[in-house]
C-alpha cells in the first residue's frame, strides 16, 4: 500500500510545471537523437550527464526516462523513411517499414510503429511498477557470494549477447574492469595502478568514460563517414508528402495484427529487458521472429508487414521498463541506456539496491511515472502535432550538428569535474573507443565492465575473506550456485546452441 502511494505521488510530481517541462524537453531531445542516424538515446543521456549536477535529482531522472522512451521509438522514423535505423533496436522495423514507404504508406508505417511503441512502453512501465517490489524482496535474499555470481552472470550474458563478437566483447569487458581498478583500492585505502601520476589517485571519473566511449567516439565515426560520403542524404525525405491523418492506423489493420500480438510482444520485450545487456535489439528480434513464425500471412514479411512493425516496436519499447529492474535492484544495467542512467543515479548519490525502495522511493517514483506518460503521449504527438516534422530531422546539416555536439560533450566533461585532466581522459577514451569500434569491438561492454568491475572485485574478495580463501563457497551457497547454473544455461543456449536467425528479404 505504501509503495502504491509513493507511485501515485510520482505521478503527482509530474504536475509540477518545472518537472513537466523537463519531461517534455527530454521527450523532444530523445526523439531528435533517436531519429538522427548515429545519434541515440544513449548519447543524449551521456550529454545530459554533466547537466545533472545542476538539476534536481527528480528532474534529472524524469528527463532521462522520457529520453529513453521517445528515443527508442524515434529510431523507427529513419528506419522507415530512408531504411537507416536511427537506433539498432529499429533494424527489424526498417525491414518492414521501408517497403511500405516505397509503396506510399510511410506515414501509415510510422503510425503503426507509434501505436506499438505506446502499447509496449506503457504496459512495460506498469510491469516495472508491479515487479520492482518483488525484485526488491528477492534481492534481499542474495548474500555476498551470490552477488559476485550475479554480476558474473550479467557480464557473461552481456558478452554473449554481442552476436558474432563474443571474443571481442570479452576483451573490452576485461579492459573496462582493468580501467576500474585504477585509483584507490575498493577495500583498502591504498592507491594502485597510478603509474606514478598523482592525478590518477582518485581514479578515472565515470563521466570521462561515458562521454568518451559514447559521445566522442560516435562523433569520430560520423566524421569518418562524412569524409567517405557515407552519411544520409536528407533530400531523400524532402519530397515525402505527409498529411497528419495518414499516420492513423486503420482499425481493420489493427484487428488483423491482433491484441495477442501486442500483448505477447510486450511480455517478450519486458522480460528480455530484465536480462542484463540484452537490450532493445534482442527484444525486437525475438518478438519479430515469433510473430513471423505464427503469422497468418508470413509471405508479407520483408515486403511490408504491419504485423512485423507492431511486434518489433511493441517489444523494444516494453524493454525500457524491464531494463530498469536489474539496474535499480542490483546496479546491473539492462541495456546501454540504463547503464548511463545508472551513472546519473551514482552522480546524485543514489545507491541501487533493494533499500532504494525503502529509503528513496519518492525520488524514483516520478521516473516510473515519466516512463509511463512518455509512452502514452507517443500517439498524440506523432499523429497530430510533430509527426510531419519528425521525418525531416534527418535533413539537418551534419557538419553543424556534430560540431555542436562535440563542443557540448567536451565542455560537459570539464564542467562535471572541473578537471582538465579528466577532460583529456574523455578524449583519450573517445579515440580508443573509435579504434575499437572500427575493429568491430563492442564498446558498451567496456562501459559495463567499468561500472560493474569494482563490485565484482569487492564481492569476490569479501567472499573469500569470509571463507578463509576457500572458493568452494561459490558452489555451496544456494544463491551463488543458482546464478552460476543460470550462467551455464545461457551460455549453452546462446553460444553452443544459438537460436536461428529469421530469414527476410528486402
Amino acid at each position: 500500500m505504501e509503495f502504491s502511494l509513493h507511485i501515485l505521488g510520482g505521478f503527482s510530481a509530474l504536475l509540477d510545471p518545472t518537472v513537466l517541462f523537463y519531461m517534455v524537453l527530454g521527450f523532444l531531445i530523445g526523439t531528435f537523437f533517436g531519429a538522427v542516424p548515429g545519434l541515440t538515446a544513449v548519447l543524449a543521456i551521456a550529454l545530459l550527464l554533466p547537466i545533472t549536477y545542476s538539476l534536481d535529482v527528480v528532474t534529472a531522472l524524469v528527463m532521462c526516462a522520457s529520453i529513453f522512451m521517445s528515443g527508442m521509438y524515434a529510431g523507427s522514423i529513419t528506419a522507415t523513411t530512408i531504411n537507416i535505423p536511427g537506433a539498432p533496436s529499429s533494424m527489424m522495423t526498417g525491414v518492414e517499414g521501408f517497403p511500405l514507404m516505397k509503396q506510399g504508406f510511410g506515414a501509415n508505417a510510422l503510425g503503426h510503429a507509434a501505436l506499438g511503441s505506446m502499447i509496449g512502453g506503457s504496459i512495460g512501465a506498469v510491469f516495472l511498477i508491479l515487479f520492482t517490489p518483488i525484485a526488491a524482496k528477492l534481492a534481499l535474499l542474495i548474500q555476498t557470494p551470490g552477488k559476485f555470481s550475479l554480476i558474473l552472470f550479467a557480464l557473461v550474458v552481456i558478452g554473449i549477447s554481442q552476436r558474432g563478437a563474443i571474443a571481442k566483447s570479452v576483451v573490452t569487458t576485461g579492459l573496462g574492469v582493468m580501467v576500474a581498478t585504477i585509483g584507490i583500492d575498493v577495500m583498502q585505502p591504498v592507491a594502485r595502478f597510478t603509474f606514478g601520476t598523482s592525478a590518477l589517485v582518485e581514479g578515472i571519473n565515470l563521466m570521462a568514460v561515458v562521454i568518451g566511449t559514447f559521445a566522442v567516439s560516435e562523433l569520430l565515426i560520423q566524421a569518418r563517414d562524412v569524409v567517405h560520403a557515407r552519411t544520409v542524404d536528407g533530400d531523400q525525405v524532402a519530397n515525402f508528402a505527409i498529411k497528419r491523418w495518414d499516420f492513423i492506423p486503420l482499425m481493420s489493420e489493427i484487428r488483423e495484427i491482433g491484441v495477442w500480438t501486442y500483448l505477447k510482444s510486450t511480455i517478450i520485450g519486458f522480460f528480455i529487458g530484465v536480462l542484463p545487456g540484452a537490450g532493445g535489439s534482442m527484444a525486437a528480434f525475438v518478438s519479430y521472429a515469433d510473430a513471423m513464425r505464427r503469422s497468418k500471412r508470413p509471405e508479407l514479411y520483408g515486403k511490408g508487414s504491419r504485423e512485423g512493425i507492431a511486434a518489433a516496436e511493441t517489444a523494444n519499447n516494453s524493454m525500457c521498463g524491464g531494463a530498469f529492474v536489474p539496474m535499480l535492484m542490483f546496479g546491473i544495467p539492462g541495456d546501454p541506456t540504463t547503464a548511463v542512467v545508472l551513472g546519473v543515479l551514482i552522480i546524485n548519490g543514489l545507491q541501487p539496491g533493494p533499500r532504494l525502495l525503502d529509503n528513496q522511493i519518492d525520488l524514483i517514483a516520478p521516473m516510473f511515472a515519466s516512463l509511463f506518460i512518455s509512452a502514452l503521449i507517443l500517439i498524440p504527438l506523432t499523429l497530430f502535432l510533430l509527426g510531419p516534422y519528425f521525418v525531416r530531422i534527418v535533413s539537418i546539416r551534419k557538419a553543424l550538428l556534430y560540431s555542436s555536439i562535440a563542443v557540448v560533450a567536451l565542455v560537459g566533461s570539464y564542467v562535471a569535474t572541473y578537471s582538465s585532466f579528466q577532460m583529456m581522459l574523455a578524449l583519450v577514451f573517445g579515440i580508443a573507443a573509435f579504434f575499437l569500434r572500427t575493429a568491430n569491438y563492442p564498446t558498451v561492454t567496456l562501459l559495463l565492465g567499468f561500472i560493474l568491475g569494482p563490485d565484482l572485485e569487492q564481492y569476490l574478495r569479501r567472499s573469500l575473506q569470509l571463507n578463509k580463501g576457500d572458493p568452494s563457497t561459490f558452489l555451496t551457497s544456494p544463491d551463488s550456485l543458482f546464478f552460476l547454473a543460470l550462467t551455464a544455461l545461457f551460455f549453452y543456449f546462446m553460444v553452443i546452441r544459438p537460436p536461428k536467425t529469421p530469414v527476410t528479404t528486402t
